[in-house]
């Protein structure tokens, strides 16, 4: 049996260590020590941090590098035929091909801000999208304000200040009323319940919706507004119990393609098949993420990968976990480490 190598820091040899210290910085896409930190290229004019920790890992760290490379035309085309339209723009294609990182790339390029992000699961509906109403804790509110009141203690009046209790969800928070569109992420579409899609009809055909804890409550309200939680975090006010969109959002929905939309959705959505990538651009992929020296070494990797990926389902992490951790590891075992890390997503179970 071969020794183990020096790259390992676990060895399984059943003796605490301090091996740990060893650990290089992770990979740049897993890197979430820096999230809350502002970058300075993405900044408005007075200074302040427009998008989080997700835009670099997204694109990447050496993202400058990779400008040279474009998007082809019809990419580019279904992109700002979106963006002229105001429709949502549904992106299809394989595990990794950059379907995620293209709602970052227009938000970063045309300013538009954090991305509103709503990983969509099997449990997930329309109102999770749209905002949650905390009712549990109103009620805990109106109870202790209740047994303060008997006790002669005045607290605040938790049955009027409903807005304290609303927070609103990625899709609505990105239809609130701005001058400029906000973009927003549906990501892995095709992992919902059967009705979301048609759920999604009407929000985005009308760009607006009712809050009905607030709406009940509206006439009561001064000037029937209530100050709400958005996504972002920030507080914004709600008039009427309503939200409506003055620029619609730069909505974009992914999919892997493993199951068909109702046909109303695709009437109302522009279509972009992202095909399989060439080397060119993994090469670009690469090199956003670590650079320039990583894309050079690892070119024999991304060959490997694209000979593979002619008959088996790849993802482009797996690539770049492949090239991140063989830079670690000894030369004489490279090829068989990117080969442990890029297995086929396809394979029988």
């Amino acid at each position: 049996m071969s020794e183990p190598s020096e790259w390992l820091i676990y060895r399984g040899a059943g003796e605490p260590h301090e091996g740990i210290e060893q650990l290089p910085p992770p990979p740049p896409w897993r890197d979430f020590a820096g999230r809350s930190a502002p970058d300075p290229d993405d900044a408005d004019d007075d200074g302040g941090a427009l998008t989080d920790g997700s835009a670099t890992r997204r694109l990447g760290g050496h993202r400058h590098l990779a400008e040279l490379h474009r998007p082809g035309a019809e990419e580019l085309e279904m992109i700002n035929a979106a963006l002229y339209l105001r429709r949502p723009l549904l992106v299809t294609g394989s595990p990794g091909a950059g379907k995620s990182t293209l709602a970052h790339s227009v938000a970063h390029e045309l300013g538009l801000g954090r991305v509103l992000r709503w990983p969509i699961v099997s449990r997930s509906t329309l109102l999770d999208g749209l905002y949650h109403y905390d009712a549990i804790a109103r009620l805990q509110d109106v109870q202790i304000a209740a047994h303060g009141a008997a006790g002669g203690t005045v607290g605040h009046d938790a049955s009027e200040n409903v807005g304290s209790y609303i927070r609103l969800g990625p899709l609505g928070t990105a239809l609130l009323p701005s001058d400029r569109p906000r973009v927003l992420l549906i990501d892995e579409l095709d992992k919902s319940d059967i009705d979301l899609p048609n759920d999604l009809l009407n929000v985005l055909e009308e760009g607006e919706f009712g809050i009905p804890e607030l709406e009940r409550i509206a006439d009561r309200l001064p000037d029937g507004e209530a100050e709400v939680l958005t996504d972002d975090g920030t507080k914004v006010t709600v008039k009427g119990g309503r939200v409506q969109c003055a620029a619609f959002p730069f909505v974009v929905l992914t999919s892997n393609g493993e199951r068909d939309f109702p046909a109303p959705l695709m009437r109302r959505c522009i279509h972009l098949e992202l095909g399989r990538p060439d080397h060119q651009r993994l090469a670009t992929f690469v090199r956003a993420h670590l650079g320039d020296e990583a894309a050079r070494s690892g070119d024999d990797l991304i060959a490997h990968f694209l000979e593979r990926s002619r008959s088996e389902l790849l993802a482009t992490d797996q690539l770049l976990n492949a090239i991140y951790l063989t830079d670690a590891a000894a030369p004489a075992g490279r090829d068989r480490l990117a080969d442990l890390l890029i297995q086929r997503l396809d394979r029988p179970r």
